[in-house]
């Protein structure tokens, strides 16, 4: 419980087993994302069941994240799964479903074949390869190679200052949330939210469910900055999705965006995911850069509550490393965080509420009482531990339920932990309860604990902190 940033990890070949999905949980792993973007509902469902079997057998919490597909544009399949291209050579990309080759291959977007125009260009795995449009008709697009190397089956293609007319949800997209609502996954990450409209459709989708789920909107294109406050009004939290992004803006402006974004999450007490390349040599090799783990610690150091692994995970060769490594940078890193100042700022935004004046008395409590080492925060749907993290506590907060689904949901807020009780509506016995969780967590006779409750109030309230001993 030391590490308080939440580590995100994607589901993959490389970890597709039991066995792994065990060692990654033990390495560190507080949330599994499944890319929708790969693999059919037969192959989510698997992988859903045997993670919450391990988790359960194990006794943690382990959220389930379903990424969303969203309006993106993939390559369709090559044959040998890629194909070489050298700077100057000349390829088609169809509309009709081929299997792909060095001379034509297909994306999965129709729209595009009516909106892109001669001159512009596309740019596919992030970046990684750039093709200039020659030609444009309905069907087919004649591009010249602007870099030699080679194009994967099912990669990105993105299509910088080109407004394509494809909507935001698909049926595709929408097929995979009521499967992922049906399989009570615990949050949806949204693909390429561009304003509060395609959240606000999400929730369309959502609304005849009686679960409710974490919304997180993915941040990765010039237009979903440019209206990053109104989005936050209805999200829960955003992720900087920095490899869409990276190719949609301009480099040099990515490191600003991250900033901007984080800080604004921030002061509106929404969690916030930095994610993509973070330690991406890290598929290959079993340490990372000196730049990646710059990249990671700086992460930390600007207010990510979670960061997150994508292929170093998924088809990495060292997936367990790169959560241990994350985990060693996070631990590091957060012994310097100046917990002081950040309440200071953060009080510049409070909302003014009864809740906010809690975060703010257990924040500077944790700050003022040398053996206080955890807050205990008795909440029904996690909102007591959500709203006190926002104020960054220097302490962990142990949120106690009875609700196994608000112990998943918990599980990417910083420094926020979850213990399952049935006895969370008995305030006359708050204080007993407190005491036993605090010592299965492992704290020892002595230490200070930090209450809060809904003493005597109605659902959903908080009112009350208390300053107990466990004896």
């Amino acid at each position: 419980m030391k590490r308080k940033t939440k580590i995100i990890a994607t589901i993959g070949p490389a970890i597709d087993s039991e066995v792994m999905i065990d060692q990654m949980i033990d390495a560190g792993m507080n949330v599994a994302r499944l890319n929708f973007s790969h693999s059919d509902h037969r192959e989510h469902e698997r992988r859903i069941k045997m993670i919450r079997e391990v988790a359960r057998r194990k006794n943690r919490y382990v959220g389930i994240m379903a990424d969303t597909k969203g309006p993106e544009i993939r390559t369709g399949m090559f044959e040998n799964d890629l194909a070489t291209f050298k700077r100057g050579d000349k390829v088609d990309i169809v509309k009709e479903k081929v299997l792909g080759n060095h001379e034509r291959f297909h994306v999965d977007c129709k729209e595009l074949f009516d909106d892109i125009k001669v001159n512009d260009y596309l740019l596919i795995d992030d970046g990684k390869m750039k093709l200039i449009v020659l030609e444009a008709n309905k069907d087919k697009l004649v591009c010249e190679v602007f870099n030699s190397g080679i194009i994967k089956s099912r990669k990105g293609v993105n299509v910088p200052n080109v407004k394509l007319s494809m909507p935001f949800v698909s049926q595709k997209d929408r097929d995979d949330i009521m499967f992922c609502a049906e399989q009570d996954v615990d949050m949806f990450a949204l693909s390429f939210v561009r304003r509060k409209e395609d959240v606000l459709e999400i929730l369309k989708i959502l609304k005849p469910y009686k679960k409710t789920f974490e919304l997180i909107a993915k941040i990765e294109n010039q237009e979903g900055v440019d209206n990053l406050d109104s989005i936050l009004d209805v999200v829960d939290g955003v992720m900087v999705a920095r490899g869409d992004l990276g190719v949609e803006v301009s480099t040099q402006l990515v490191p600003l965006y991250q900033k901007r974004i984080i800080t604004r999450a921030n002061e509106r007490g929404k969690p916030v995911i930095t994610a993509t390349h973070m330690l991406e040599s890290m598929m290959y090799s079993p340490r990372p850069t000196r730049a990646e783990a710059s990249d990671v610690a700086n992460a930390i150091l600007d207010g990510s509550d979670a960061i997150m692994l994508s292929g170093e995970s998924a088809a990495g060769e060292y997936p367990v490393e790169s959560v241990l490594t994350m985990d060693t940078i996070a631990k590091a890193i957060e012994d310097s965080i100046p917990y002081r100042e950040r309440l200071q700022k953060a009080i510049t935004f409070s909302q003014n509420t009864i809740n906010d004046a809690i975060g703010i008395a257990v924040s500077q409590t944790a700050l003022a009482l040398p053996k206080a080492e955890v807050i205990m925060a008795f909440t029904e749907t996690g909102g007591t531990a959500k709203r006190m993290t926002k104020f960054r506590p220097s302490v962990p907060i142990i949120a106690i339920t009875d609700s196994i689904e608000t112990c998943q949901k918990l599980t990417y807020y910083w420094g926020v932990f979850a213990a399952l009780r049935s006895s969370v509506k008995d305030y006359t016995n708050y204080d007993k309860v407190a005491i036993e969780v605090a010592k299965d967590f492992g704290f020892l006779p002595g230490t200070t604990l930090i209450m809060t409750s809904g003493w005597g109030m109605k659902h959903g309230s908080t009112n009350t902190m208390r300053i107990i001993d466990i004896p």
